[in-house]
């Protein structure tokens, strides 16, 4: 989840990658990517007024990594 400002909105340097890592993964339907306003979310709430992206890993609903910031190779591995 690609958790971002309702003043800066989604974080477009990492599209391109998600777009390559889907392909990767194929028709398996196993990994989805979201983006989420942390403003309109009571749940995100401890992320807003951040000026970094976060990027948040989940598993049936429930966070298990967190990215701070744009590192193309520590997304991709923790995908």
């Amino acid at each position: 989840i690609d958790v971002y400002q309702a003043w800066c909105g989604p974080c477009k340097a990492v599209v391109n990658l998600f777009r390559k890592l889907k392909n990767e993964f194929g028709e398996d339907d196993m990994l989805h990517f979201a983006v989420a306003e942390a403003d309109s979310i009571p749940t995100l709430r401890p992320f807003r007024n951040k000026c970094e992206p976060v990027f948040l890993f989940c598993v049936n609903g429930k966070i298990i990594a967190i990215v701070r910031g744009v590192n193309a190779p520590l997304i991709r591995k923790k995908i």
